[in-house]
């Protein structure tokens, strides 16, 4: 997309309306790919409206480096753009998996119902607590250029390999009903 719809439209020369224009059209351009549905469209959209705050402030290739590098815990600034990143996501991939835009909607109606005392029964603890191992494993190791790769140079080869074969068996045998693939669903 980059190389022949972006570059060729301008990229990121030009006027602050062509900038807008370009942005939008490989978002959008992106959700088409995915499919010929709204939800997909939609998807694109809020992308490249997530997107355009930083190429318009010119800031869109700063902020790559590592979370709270060299600090055990995030700041309090670095904590709430994650927030605020991981939010917008997930809005925009609910999106991207309802399979219509009603659907989306009373999703995320869900998500913000008025009630504080309930919590949604989606997954079971096991499930959460895994989550969890995995999150704080990939937090602690997030300098390296893959989080879950044990170092060879720390770690013996038959332990390291004996932890990926019991995370493979975990993940077979809590992988639930299989679901095909998106693409295949046309």
């Amino acid at each position: 997309f980059r190389d022949y719809l972006y570059i060729p439209l301008g990229g990121s020369r030009g006027s602050v309306g062509n900038k807008i224009r370009n942005t939008f059209v490989i978002f959008i351009v992106s959700g088409f790919w995915h499919g010929a549905n709204w939800t997909f469209i939609i998807w694109g959209a809020l992308n490249a409206l997530y997107f355009l705050p930083l190429l318009l402030a010119g800031r869109n290739r700063q902020n790559l480096d590592t979370v709270a590098q060299g600090n055990w815990l995030p700041s309090a600034r670095e904590t709430l753009q994650m927030l605020l990143t991981f939010g917008m996501t997930v809005l925009a991939w609910i999106c991207f998996r309802a399979e219509s835009v009603g659907q989306a909607i009373q999703y995320i109606e869900g998500i913000f119902q008025t009630s504080l005392t309930t919590f949604p029964d989606v997954f079971p603890i096991h499930v959460l607590i895994g989550i969890v191992v995995v999150v704080l494993v990939e937090w602690i190791h997030r300098e390296k250029q893959h989080g879950l790769q044990l170092d060879p140079n720390v770690t013996p080869r038959p332990l390291r390999w004996g932890i990926y074969m019991i995370l493979s068996f975990l993940v077979a045998f809590f992988m639930g009903e299989p679901n095909p693939f998106i693409y295949f669903q046309f």
